[in-house]
């Protein structure tokens, strides 16, 4: 079962939206998908629980009878939405059940200092270091009328970090958060320059 969690240590930095998306995007494909939040805020959860029944099923993490959080049983995939200030153990404990990491880095200077030194501590884990977990940096909320978009490429190519692509800036993400939605569950005219970017 493909385990991706969303991590980066900055707040803000648009882990829970990326959470959420992925984790429509592979219901809408038909997947059965856990979306867990080890989160405080627990913001995906919240999600959750605003998203209609009528939508493809998204599952939360369920508690066995020891506490311990697991994936219900037919469950194919899962996304992790993870804390800001992700380090040290922890960071470790995450990378120990991911096969991939995505890195959502916004453009300020800020986020991109921030990513490289969470990169640097991932590089340095074994699943990491061995290949067992891929990691890959996605950009969020990019303006497309900016350099953004080549900024945070050519600062993923000097540190060596694999750039899949970006998210633009657009009200479409919050408005769709707030009602339990992702843009895969609106009206493809309604949100077709978003849907784009995420193929």
């Amino acid at each position: 079962m493909p385990v991706i969690a969303v991590v980066n240590r900055k707040g803000g930095s648009g882990k829970s939206t990326l959470a959420t998306h992925l984790a429509a995007w592979l219901a809408a494909q038909g997947m059965a998908v856990m979306l867990g939040d080890v989160d405080r805020q627990q913001s995906t959860r919240a999600w959750l629980r605003r998203r209609s029944p009528t939508l493809p099923a998204i599952v939360p993490w369920a508690m066995d009878e020891k506490n311990v959080l697991k994936a219900p049983p037919g469950v194919t995939h899962v996304v992790l939405d993870t804390p800001g200030g992700l380090r040290g153990l922890d960071l470790a404990k995450v990378v120990m059940t991911a096969d991939a990491i995505l890195l959502p880095v916004c453009h300020s200077v800020f986020d991109r200092d921030s990513a490289a030194d969470c990169y640097a501590e991932l590089k340095a884990l074994p699943r990491v270091a061995s290949g067992r977990c891929k990691v890959a940096a996605v950009g969020m909320r990019i303006d497309a009328r900016t350099r953004a978009d080549d900024v945070l490429r050519q600062w993923a190519d000097g540190i060596g970090l694999p750039f899949i692509g970006v998210i633009r800036e657009t009200q479409g993400y919050v408005r769709c958060v707030e009602q339990g939605l992702s843009l895969f569950d609106m009206p493809p005219s309604k949100v077709q320059s978003d849907l784009d970017q995420w193929k």
